[in-house]
């Protein structure tokens, strides 16, 4: 089982990106998913969730608006529309299958299976 994530880069602060998470080795269509981000010396935060048949959203205060969470499960990927980036959006920034169905997890540790992160940095 693994999750890929891609799509970081370096963008201006205002500009846009979309981050994709690609899951393999079993179908993630009964799981909630989950972005997460951390930034250096701050701890791993919860950024936006979907559940499992993507008709539920749940967006940290800090990115409504402005971050959309969107999935295929027919393609079994995950995707995050991030436009008007802050610097202090800058983090790397994880994807996540939740263990369960059931909500949309903020915790971490509701999260069985992570991708490797991919790195999301805003310049001024």
């Amino acid at each position: 089982v693994q999750l890929q994530a891609y799509g970081g880069g370096l963008v201006q602060a205002g500009g846009s990106l979309r981050l994709s998470c690609a899951a393999s080795g079993r179908p993630f269509s009964s799981s909630a998913m989950g972005w997460f981000r951390q930034a250096p010396g701050k701890e791993r935060e919860f950024v936006a969730g979907l559940s499992w048949n993507g008709r539920s959203s749940y967006y940290v205060d800090s990115v409504k608006g402005r971050f959309t969470i969107s999935r295929d499960n027919a393609k079994n990927t995950v995707h995050l529309h991030m436009n008007s980036l802050k610097l202090e959006d800058t983090a790397v920034y994880y994807c996540a299958a939740a263990t369960s169905g059931v909500g949309i997890p903020r915790e971490p540790t509701w999260y069985t299976y992570w991708g490797q992160g991919t790195q999301v940095t805003v310049s001024s």
